[in-house]
């Protein structure tokens, strides 16, 4: 189960999807508030945020942690010691502690140096992200995140869906003197890669963000065309449609959005 967290976000392929919808995006609201107390007023870093959850977790998580970390210590081999890295991240995860589990993460995408690596670190700083509410750590995980997905970007430079990410997180944490660069990369991301289905949903996204739901309707009707597949596409289409009236067209696709 621990280490399931981790692969679920491998499983999904291009982590892009996880972002959208594959992983619950609010941990437990007390731990969150703790940590956020914890290290309100003082500089983010890894180790920060590990001492900060540590000291929430029962004496029952300490034992089950040190278990896990000795277990990491104690690995044969490197390929052995990113399977325990990998549990370990799962279980940071499991418990809510988003921006720990992004750390471990991180540690494993170094190690393994993969773009799937680095942007499975990047997708857990991102949900770290979503959940934050103080802006020392918020801005902490938006620069952890994107470095993640720049460096997942530049080991699959033909991929366009680790620069989407990129954008989703500036979407997220919009830059005090850019707050349209979101739009601005995704606007470049349409013109060099036409065909992706990945720009049209997040574009559709930040539409439908601000309310803008023609402009949501159109994007995402294209990204349902360039992918009818896509698990995604429907479910952010529907909600288009609803909110622009056009309830025949959203009640038809209420199937396929589950």
């Amino acid at each position: 189960m621990r280490k399931a967290h981790y692969v679920a976000l491998v499983a999904a392929g291009i982590v892009f999807i996880a972002l959208y919808f594959g992983l619950p995006k609010t941990p437990p609201a007390l731990k969150v508030q703790e940590q956020s107390r914890a290290l309100r007023g003082e500089l983010a870093s890894a180790d920060q945020l590990v001492e900060s959850a540590k000291a929430r977790l029962t004496s029952e998580e300490r034992s089950a942690l040190v278990v896990l970390e000795q277990s990491v210590g104690a690995a044969p081999n490197e390929i052995e010691r990113i399977e325990r890295l990998k549990e370990l991240s799962g279980w940071w995860y499991a418990r809510g502690y988003r921006g720990v589990a992004g750390a471990v993460a991180e540690q494993i995408a170094e190690a393994e140096g993969s773009d799937s690596a680095w942007s499975i670190a990047g997708a857990t700083y991102y949900q770290a992200l979503q959940s934050e509410t103080d802006n020392r750590l918020r801005t902490y995980y938006a620069e952890r995140s994107i470095r993640a997905f720049e460096s997942a970007a530049s080991l699959a430079p033909t991929l366009p869906e680790h620069r989407v990410n990129i954008a989703l997180v500036y979407a997220e944490n919009p830059p005090a003197d850019n707050p349209m660069k979101a739009v601005q990369l995704l606007r470049e991301l349409e013109q060099q890669y036409p065909q992706s289905a990945a720009v049209y949903n997040a574009l559709g996204r930040l539409a439908l963000k601000t309310g803008q739901w023609e402009r949501a309707i159109e994007r995402l009707e294209k990204a349902l065309e360039l992918e009818p597949e896509n698990p995604n596409t429907p479910c952010l289409l529907l909600k288009a449609y609803e909110n622009a009236g056009q309830s025949d067209k959203a009640a038809a696709l209420a199937h396929k959005c589950q």
